[in-house]
């Protein structure tokens, strides 16, 4: 079945990710697929993006989703086999929303 990624309609997903990311690959195809609406924003291209994740984080990784400019998400499991589980994902934005 698949997730249903609704509870996102009106929320700002801003993903920060990288051209060479496999992780950052999976994320967007998964996105894309689902029909979620998200705007993204390369690390390699903005130094300040870089820092603003590695601060308001403590991680260098991505892909990291920032919900309405508030929360923050990642977009991969590294304690997964897959590297990317969609039902430990919507719990996470669904954590998120709620806090």
């Amino acid at each position: 079945m698949k997730p249903d990624f609704a509870f996102l309609d009106g929320h700002d997903l801003l993903v920060y990710s990288t051209e060479w990311c496999p992780d950052c690959t999976r994320l967007r195809r998964f996105f894309d697929a689902s029909g979620v609406k998200y705007r993204e924003l390369s690390i390699d291209e903005d130094d300040a993006a870089a820092e603003k994740l590695e601060r308001e984080t403590g991680k260098r990784g991505v892909p990291y989703i920032l919900i309405d400019g508030k929360r923050w998400v990642r977009g991969y499991h590294k304690e997964a086999t897959s590297r990317f589980v969609p039902a430990m994902l919507l719990a996470e934005l669904e954590s998120a929303l709620a806090n």
